[in-house]
């Protein structure tokens, strides 16, 4: 038999959700904004940190305020902790290439 003479037949009916799919989408939501409110809390221990342990992360004390400052509410600050570090640690890369 020949490739060209098989049919391949497609079930094309979508399938259903299952009880725990369901049930995972309906409670998505709710998982973000506890991962926001967590995210939030460990971003407030970092103020008891001091500059050079903060510096040693890529971080400052004036990123810490921007980061809430700059995020609604139910936005993760995190975001911006992350491109903040990364942005000063590109920048120091490329200066110490420099000299």
């Amino acid at each position: 038999m020949r490739t060209t003479d098989r049919i391949l037949e497609l079930d094309c009916n979508q399938a259903s959700m299952t009880f725990a799919q369901r049930l995972g989408y309906a409670f998505a939501p709710l998982a973000s904004v506890l991962r926001v409110f967590r995210n939030r809390m460990e971003i407030n221990r970092l103020h008891d940190l001091d500059d050079n342990l903060l510096k040693d992360i890529g971080l400052s004390r004036a990123d810490l305020t921007s980061a809430f400052l700059t995020s609604t509410f139910f936005e993760d600050p995190s975001d911006h902790l992350t491109r903040s570090a990364r942005n000063r640690a590109r920048n120091s890369m490329f200066r110490s290439h420099e000299e």
